[in-house]
């Protein structure tokens, strides 16, 4: 969802365009006896919701107006819901093919349930029944099993079946299966989840820090932070190894707003020149803005890693995934080598 907080206290090079993951010499591949041994991972992380704060009712009409905008914002929680942009989701993703999604605001199917008839139409509750796959896997198709933060269902990791599956989780969705824990007096359920590839070695840690600017929101974020690389909450830090990969929103920018938000500062604590983390992602005054082109609050980093990064709808070469006023984030991709 937008930050109008944000957008008052920020300081008013594309990256080289990824190989193309049709190229076999760098995906996952088998070994002899079935393991996957990938080589390069295709990570994306995307904020896949929406918000009223967007010029939805400009010219020319894009089939997504302000009244849709009402409709998300009170019946969906602002989650991806609107049809047409499911759909594009469906289709960048299949043709972006990644390896390992990090998602926030994914609305939850089931939930159609609770949502009258008057706010079906052109959301996926228009022909939604009990049994359908939810919005995470249709998008995503069989190839993915899909685990959720505790407590958050509209926040998710999937992977592909070429890279494995997560420790833990049996089945396509794992609601609650990510390891993690709430933050006294931050909310319910978790903003940081851990997955754990054993094929490959990996702990993937996905983040969807507390929106706001107030001192109790940034003081969350930098708790949340601290569960990253402190404590999880079981007594040790969520990147546990042999290699760590961090992705997700922010929800603050590092490269810019560390001289006033604390959070945005605790990161660079932990990541940078000289530390064990570095950021994929651009960070300063000069990044691509991930979020609505003004800020960078949508990140990737690890430990052992290395590669670059483009933004849909930002980068030279990449455009948006759909045309309609409709999403506030741009997904953010990366192809990074395993060590």
């Amino acid at each position: 969802m937008i930050l109008w907080w944000w957008l008052a206290c920020a300081p008013s090079e594309a990256p080289p365009e990824a190989e193309s993951p049709d190229d076999t010499s760098t995906q996952a591949q088998p070994t002899a006896d079935s393991t996957p041994t990938p080589r390069t991972l295709r990570v994306v992380t995307w904020n896949t919701g929406t918000t009223e704060g967007l010029p939805h009712d400009a010219e020319p009409d894009d089939g997504y107006s302000s009244a849709d905008a009402t409709l998300s914002d009170t019946w969906y929680g602002d989650g991806l819901a609107w049809q047409p942009a499911v759909d594009a989701a469906r289709a960048w993703l299949s043709a972006t093919d990644p390896d390992l999604v990090a998602f926030q605001e994914m609305f939850l199917s089931d939930d159609c349930a609770g949502i009258p008839p008057e706010a079906h139409a052109d959301f996926v509750c228009a022909t939604w029944e009990p049994g359908d796959d939810p919005v995470v896997l249709d998008i995503l198709g069989p190839a993915y099993q899909v685990a959720c933060h505790l407590g958050k269902s509209d926040k998710c990791l999937a992977v592909h079946e070429r890279v494995g599956t997560l420790r833990g989780c049996e089945g396509r969705l794992c609601l609650d299966g990510l390891e993690g824990s709430t933050v006294e007096g931050c909310g319910s359920g978790s903003r940081v989840g851990l997955g754990t590839l054993d094929a490959v070695g990996l702990s993937v840690v996905t983040v969807h820090g507390t929106s706001g600017l107030s001192p109790d929101d940034q003081a969350c974020r930098t708790a949340q932070v601290e569960q990253i690389f402190v404590d999880l909450g079981d007594g040790a830090p969520a990147v546990r190894g042999p290699s760590n990969l961090v992705l997700g929103d922010l929800n603050t920018d590092p490269g810019r707003f560390a001289g006033f938000d604390p959070s945005a500062a605790r990161w660079l604590d932990f990541a940078g020149d000289g530390l064990p983390f570095q950021f994929h992602t651009e960070i300063g005054e000069d990044a691509p803005g991930s979020y609505q082109g003004l800020t960078d609050i949508d990140h990737v980093l690890s430990d052992a890693l290395d590669g670059s990064c483009w933004i849909a709808g930002v980068s030279e070469g990449h455009p948006e995934v759909i045309d309609a006023v409709y999403f506030d984030h741009h997904p953010v991709v990366c192809d990074l080598t395993l060590p």
